[in-house]
């Protein structure tokens, strides 16, 4: 695994915008921006940043302002600007070649996962999923926010759960993700034919993983390898974690049969999924009886597949949330609903 190196304070962060632009949030974004630079980092956006528009840009542009990030020297790591829906179309504009000859860290999350998928499952370069370059609009920071930055200049700390999370999203009034209602992390293990909660679990392996719809969507294309990634790390094992935007049960049911099709889930040590970002109408046990269907059932050798999961992490897009490193040396552990992570570059 590449791991390149990190960005020092006063050294220049690229920003690009390879899904959406950010000109609907200007207040929002030059607030995050602030907390950036007086973090001490020097900010570069290429010109798509600002646009009020999804995409950004046209494809063929959005992939020519990534690569001229990688080219450029003086630029020593790159993040998403934003999320959005059309990054998938500007996959066959990155110059993989340039990218694997000056390896930087990429940073982004939602949408952004189809680059960290191309990059780390493709390249083996590790990625930084969890945050875009608007992620530190409020103050004052939230430790998971903290946190971010830390692990933009190779601080990496320890994380664990949250007592709480922001069940209403952003709060307008008070200018933050209000954290209001109880977390509820859930073990559940494969046993008998059905799934039995827990109390405690503590496994090491790869991390992979990111937003489970675009992971869904990119499958089988030339821009990710992740039986390929499996392959190499399967001595290590896997801990895969899932952000779920807005698939339904059945959704995600089919994805995550899908990858167990592809074996991919065959060295893994632990699956965790992060709160459904949009659930609409359907409830936690809705998307666990579909999910038992995938956990209690066999894995691609016709073997029982005994791969504990976990529900309702921290993860994704629902604050507070973790920041994780793709291809990192993940160490989990879980105790009677609490969790933490540490990460290791080796």
């Amino acid at each position: 695994m590449i791991y390149p190196e990190f960005i020092k304070p006063g050294e220049i962060l690229g920003i690009c915008a390879p899904s959406a632009g950010v000109g609907f949030k200007l207040e929002s974004f030059d607030m995050s921006l602030d907390t950036l630079h007086e973090s001490g980092f020097i900010t570069a956006e290429t010109e798509s940043v600002r646009n009020d528009a999804l995409p950004s840009a046209p494809a063929e542009i959005r992939g020519k302002e990534f690569n001229e990030l990688f080219a450029d020297k003086d630029i020593r790591a790159v993040m998403s600007a934003s999320g959005g829906d059309y990054n998938i179309e500007m996959l066959p504009y990155i110059d993989q070649e340039l990218v694997a000859a000056n390896p930087k860290w990429f940073a982004g999350y939602s949408d952004p996962t189809s680059i960290e998928m191309l990059l780390t499952t493709k390249l083996d370069i590790a990625t930084i999923y969890g945050v875009n370059a608007g992620a530190w609009d409020t103050q004052p920071l939230h430790q998971y926010q903290q946190n971010a930055l830390d692990i933009l200049t190779g601080n990496l700390p320890l994380q664990h759960s949250y007592d709480m999370w922001a069940s209403s999203g952003f709060d307008e009034e008070l200018g933050c993700y209000n954290m209001d209602t109880p977390s509820e992390w859930t073990l559940l293990s494969p046993w008998n034919g059905e799934f039995v909660e827990t109390d405690c679990l503590e496994v090491s392996g790869r991390l992979i993983g990111g937003c489970i719809d675009v992971i869904d969507w990119m499958l089988g294309t030339p821009y990710e390898d992740l039986k390929g990634f499996a392959e190499r790390y399967k001595e290590d094992g896997l801990i895969w974690f899932f952000d779920n935007f807005e698939l339904t049960p059945m959704q995600l049911m089919y994805a995550a049969n899908k990858l167990n099709m592809m074996g991919l889930f065959d060295n893994a040590n632990a699956v965790i999924f992060g709160r459904v970002c949009f659930p609409r109408e359907a409830t936690d046990l809705d998307y666990l009886e579909q999910l038992e269907r995938v956990f209690t059932g066999k894995d691609s050798a016709g073997n029982d597949l005994r791969v504990p999961i976990i529900w309702n992490a921290d993860i994704g897009h629902t604050k507070p949330s973790f920041t994780l490193i793709n291809g990192s040396l993940g160490h989990f552990r879980y105790e009677y609903g609490n969790a933490e992570l540490t990460m290791e570059l080796i």
